[in-house]
């Protein structure tokens, strides 16, 4: 599947989400969804770099983005709830959302975790993703195929020494996305996991700082599974974790 090759317009008309899209991975996803015919709906916190991403995609002659500037930090069930509403006003369905936010924290001992970091940890990796597909559900099930995509890691199917918070969040990540996938079987909707593996982003340079970055992946060479999970290709499969640099 590694050399899946979509055809140019494998996400005309479409309407995708993607969540935290001002730079690394969902930077690149937006990207390339818009370049493959998708109107994209651009989330983040910092709002001058989904500017930056929302020029670009016009420049490349996308069709117009739409940004919403949201904490996942501090959002409520309200907040997705009033986006939902906006995004069925403005598009009329949403056929995917690429849950891509995610933060790591600090690597440290077991001993050593403190709550609050617990608690950041949890609310952005795991309780706002379930708040937000939760909202979204509704415009989801206007699109006639959807696709609800969840953003794993090696350290959320095997624990790992001093990944702590971030590694049960993967878990908690990996177990949400079966229980959703499950209860939408045999429906318009399917759910599934990315495991985009070491890729050059400032993520894994906060917990790897001395490694060397020209031996890892760019964002760009992950892209492939990304489309393929958007794409009408992948109607049938549900309830997968699949790994964007397979062994």
């Amino acid at each position: 599947m590694q050399s899946y090759q979509a055809a140019s317009d494998a996400l005309q008309d479409k309407v995708i989400l993607v969540t935290g899209a001002g730079d690394g991975i969902g930077k690149e996803a937006a990207l390339t969804y818009a370049r493959y015919g998708a109107s994209v709906i651009l989330l983040g916190k910092t709002v001058n770099k989904l500017t930056a991403v929302y020029d670009e995609i016009i420049k490349n002659g996308g069709k117009e983005p739409a940004i919403i500037p949201l904490d996942l930090k501090g959002a409520t069930a309200k907040h997705y709830r009033d986006m939902a509403t906006t995004i069925q006003a403005e598009f009329g369905k949403l056929d995917g959302v690429l849950h891509n936010a995610g933060i790591l924290g600090v690597l440290s001992p077991f001993d050593h975790i403190d709550l609050p970091t617990w608690q950041d940890i949890m609310q952005v990796n795991v309780t706002a993703p379930m708040l937000m597909t939760q909202a979204l559900l509704p415009v989801l099930k206007l699109s006639p195929h959807a696709s609800v995509v969840f953003t794993s890691s090696g350290v959320g199917r095997k624990g790992r020494a001093f990944w702590g918070p971030y590694a049960v969040s993967k878990f908690a990540t990996e177990g949400l996305m079966q229980v959703i996938a499950d209860e939408y079987d045999n429906s318009s909707i399917r759910v599934n996991c990315i495991n985009p593996g070491a890729t050059r982003t400032k993520m894994r340079s906060r917990a790897y700082p001395g490694e060397d970055v020209n031996l890892l992946k760019t964002p760009a060479d992950l892209m492939w599974l990304y489309l393929y999970l958007m794409s009408d290709d992948s109607i049938t499969v549900n309830g997968q974790s699949l790994d964007a640099q397979p062994k």
